[in-house]
């Protein structure tokens, strides 16, 4: 097996300046790290990331807990925190929970468990309860993706979910819409208050009966929400839908049943994923500072383990913004 002291020998200089060209955290001439780096690539040479780790008392590798990467949401996520720890030389560790309270705990423990640098939960299903878990740990620890209120003693940089729920309230208000009901998923009564507020603010209710909780968030789960909102109330004349692929379903539903989008029945959607856009016709939803989200929420883990101040109680709020496409329309 090719050792550092090879490639020391290879390269002319010593072990101490090898490990400094790999670590990165000691300035290196450039011509003296060329010849090491032509080294490491001439023999092949793999650093030992254990014998490192127990040496630096760093692992480079940073922990992320989403509930599933089969959403172009939470992909998004991962995507973004991969490529700034990349860009940092840092290893991703990714768990998924499936909205699974027990697997969360599990995997929260197996994290820690592991020695990682710092820790990232993105999405709140079935995690809140086991955040305690994490509060005797020595390296930072973030959220992200936060829609309920966040446990004491975390960093939070997450979306205004309750300023997108009005958003689109303020859309078909603008529109003349009055008659509306919501398709949702059951974690997303911060979006349901926003829009309801933006219906209040000129003196019209939404009531619960207006509210459709979506059986799962699919496609087949809007559908089924859908069909129920247009089932229970014919005269509606809009459908806000939490995600945008309870929307995708709606669509299916409204033409199932002989309603024109948007002629007679309005969608707006909530995430503005891919999704939408591939819908006929597309789909006005309220975007997502995702990707900008995750890069935020990484990088204050990374200042925390380069030794800047603990992020302490930071909540910092993105905001949405509006999408208008062809979904939605005027009331006649």
């Amino acid at each position: 097996m090719v050792t550092m002291q090879d490639v020391a020998e290879r390269a002319g200089v010593t072990k101490q300046t090898v490990s400094n060209v790999i670590s990165g955290r000691v300035p290196v001439r450039p011509a003296t790290e060329a010849r090491v780096r032509a080294a490491i690539a001439d023999l092949g040479y793999v650093p030992n990331l254990v014998a490192r780790s127990l040496a630096t008392g760093s692992t480079r590798a940073v922990g992320l807990i989403v509930p599933t990467v089969s959403t172009a949401f939470y992909a998004e996520v991962v995507e973004e925190v991969e490529d700034v720890l990349d860009a940092h030389g840092y290893h991703l560790l990714l768990c998924t929970t499936r909205r699974d309270g027990e697997r969360a705990r599990r995997h929260l423990a197996g994290l820690t468990s592991r020695s990682v640098d710092a820790l990232l939960v993105a999405g709140d299903q079935g995690l809140t309860d086991h955040l305690p878990l994490l509060s005797r740990e020595r390296f930072p620890v973030a959220l992200c993706a936060w829609e309920t209120t966040a446990p004491a003693g975390f960093p939070v940089v997450t979306v205004d979910y309750e300023h997108g729920g009005h958003l689109a309230g303020r859309h078909l208000r603008e529109l003349g819409h009055e008659r509306v009901a919501v398709l949702a998923s059951p974690a997303h009564t911060v979006r349901v208050d926003g829009f309801r507020r933006a219906f209040a603010e000129d003196g019209l209710d939404v009531p619960d009966g207006a509210v459709h909780v979506a059986p799962e968030p699919s496609f087949s789960g809007g559908v089924a929400a859908a069909a129920a909102a247009l089932a229970a109330d014919p005269s509606l004349t809009a459908l806000f839908a939490t995600h945008d692929v309870l929307a995708v379903g709606a669509l299916e539903a409204a033409r199932d049943a002989g309603r024109s989008i948007p002629g007679d029945l309005s969608v707006v959607a909530h995430d503005d994923t891919t999704e939408g856009l591939l819908t006929r016709p597309t789909l006005t939803s309220v975007a997502l500072p995702t990707r900008a989200m995750a890069r935020e929420a990484v990088e204050l883990l990374l200042a925390a383990v380069g030794g800047s101040p603990p992020p302490g109680r930071r909540r910092r709020l993105l905001l949405p913004r509006l999408m208008p496409r062809d979904s939605t329309g005027p009331t006649h």
